[in-house]
């Protein structure tokens, strides 16, 4: 495996989603079969992925990254990609960072089935402690969960995430003194789709999200109210291309697919830098936005 050595500590001892973003994995697009016979109808891909378009795409994202001083965790071509799906590289759903270490999911999805024990062999090689796993019957993602505070995580329940999976992730971030607040998700397109918690709503700073409030639930809405949370919702012409997944980078900066210029542009007018890339391949073929592209390891506190 490629793997760059952790210079710094491997996780964050105060876990956000906004704090400035140090260490970051992102896995290539061409170890994971990215091309045209992938089987990418089965994989809910609108057409066959293109290669060369995703290796392209994939290295402005990381070009982007670094320019902004993230160190790269990097699963390049030498990588033990077997059972993979190009589905791998949205590598921020298999497994999740805590204070102690990475929980490694178990996938909704039964194609990803192979990804979380790939991570667990690249925590090994950078030296990042896993301190659970999430296990049968427990299904959960990452892109269903999201740290509101450091003692607080929003778990998404709906086809990729169970009752029984956020039953597990409590326990074990239980002696953290962390809760795991349930957030029920709506149906959307059906199992067959991807829709996670943070297709709709994603952490800019402290106080800030930006927010899909027309597919969240009630309840979660007036939680997110009573935690402090003020809205921006996204331009809901825009909500097909993911107009509510935006990386926060920390320090008022985020990362977000250029396809959505106008809920960029309220972004912007509500005081944040808006960093955009191209995501014709990677994130809109196979429905991952800059989140699902990286899996965030080490963050400042928030």
């Amino acid at each position: 495996m490629s793997v760059l050595a952790a210079e710094s500590p491997p996780v964050s001892a105060a876990p956000s989603m906004c704090g400035r973003l140090r260490r970051v994995l992102l896995v290539e697009p061409a170890i994971c079969g990215w091309g045209p016979d992938a089987g990418w109808r089965g994989l809910g891909y609108f057409r066959p992925p293109d290669g060369l378009a995703a290796a392209r795409e994939h290295r402005e994202l990381r070009r982007i990254l670094t320019g902004f001083g993230v160190e790269v965790l990097d699963a390049g071509p030498s990588a033990d990609a077997a059972g993979l799906t190009p589905d791998a590289t949205y590598c921020h759903d298999a497994s999740f960072p805590t204070a102690r270490g990475m929980i490694l999911m178990r996938m909704g999805k039964r194609a990803r089935r192979a990804e979380p024990a790939f991570h667990r062999a690249l925590c090994e090689e950078a030296g990042i402690p896993v301190v659970g796993t999430i296990e049968p019957p427990g299904l959960a993602e990452g892109g269903d969960l999201v740290w509101l505070d450091s003692f607080t995580i929003l778990a998404g329940e709906g086809y990729r995430t169970n009752s029984e999976g956020i039953r597990q992730l409590q326990a074990l971030v239980a002696e953290d003194g962390v809760e795991v607040v349930s957030a029920p998700l709506p149906h959307g397109n059906g199992p067959g789709a991807c829709l996670h918690l943070m297709s709709l709503l994603s952490v800019l700073d402290r106080t800030t999200l930006l927010a899909d409030p027309h597919y969240l639930a009630v309840s979660t809405l007036r939680l997110l109210g009573d935690r402090g949370f003020t809205r921006i919702p996204i331009v809901e012409e825009e909500r097909d291309t993911m107009a509510a997944n935006v990386l926060a980078l920390g320090d008022r900066a985020m990362l977000a697919l250029e396809a959505n210029p106008r809920t960029n542009e309220r972004l912007r007018d509500a005081g944040f830098r808006v960093l955009t890339y191209v995501g014709d391949e990677i994130s809109a073929n196979g429905s991952g936005g800059p989140t699902c592209l990286t899996r965030p390891i080490l963050r400042d506190p928030a």
